[in-house]
């Protein structure tokens, strides 16, 4: 008799503010964490009611636990 397992894995996310908003930080965030194992998902701006430029950012990413 042959037994299957089933192995659980459950997502972890990792959300990475920055106030810094130029794509040189970014670049950096994004390889960063890439290279921890961490898929990029999305990334999120805040703009200030003033301003069209960002103000903030929120980048998020995954990874599979065991």
């Amino acid at each position: 008799m042959r037994l299957l397992f089933t192995i659980i894995k459950f997502m972890a996310y990792r959300v990475v503010e920055t106030s810094v908003v130029t794509d040189e930080e970014i670049e950096r965030i994004l390889n960063d964490w890439t290279s921890r194992g961490y898929c990029f998902e999305s990334i999120q701006f805040v703009n200030a009611v003033s301003s069209r430029r960002p103000v903030m950012a929120f980048l998020f990413f995954t990874s599979k636990e065991d």
